[in-house]
């Protein structure tokens, strides 16, 4: 497990009153031992004015992800965590249903951690590919 604690669901369900996770319906299902795996619906909160998953709403499921996943590594009384790059791929256009990512580590370094989250519909299909660059901050 590469976590700095043992951390449950429900700690990021708490903490996501009051932001865009709550804005977006975001919500996270799985923490395992090395990934982040949450979930956001493909409605009216989400769609783009052609009535299919918004890629910026893509970006921000799997940048929280990310986020989540580098705050989860690092003691949070001695660093913060913070987005410092991503790019993402669309690659199929969301319907219906939900958008379910994961994100995976590529590298864990003192100062930097990279992500890759796929996201998927719900018939396991390939929406958006992303790759996230997390910088890791020391508190003053």
């Amino acid at each position: 497990m590469i976590w700095f604690k043992d951390y449950k669901i429900t700690d990021w369900a708490d903490r996501s009153k009051g932001t865009i996770h709550d804005s977006l319906g975001i919500e996270i299902t799985e923490i395992g031992a090395d990934t982040v795996t949450g979930r956001m619906p493909i409605d009216e909160r989400t769609f783009q004015p052609m009535r299919i998953l918004h890629g910026g709403a893509s970006v921000v499921l799997a940048e929280s992800l990310g986020s989540i996943a580098s705050a989860m590594i690092v003691d949070p009384l001695e660093y913060y965590v913070v987005g410092q790059i991503v790019n993402a791929n669309h690659v199929r256009p969301g319907i219906k249903g939900f958008a379910t990512g994961t994100a995976k580590s590529i590298h864990i370094g003192s100062r930097s951690h990279i992500w890759d989250i796929e996201i998927f519909n719900d018939d396991q299909k390939l929406l958006c590919t992303v790759r996230l660059t997390m910088a890791v901050v020391k508190k003053d």
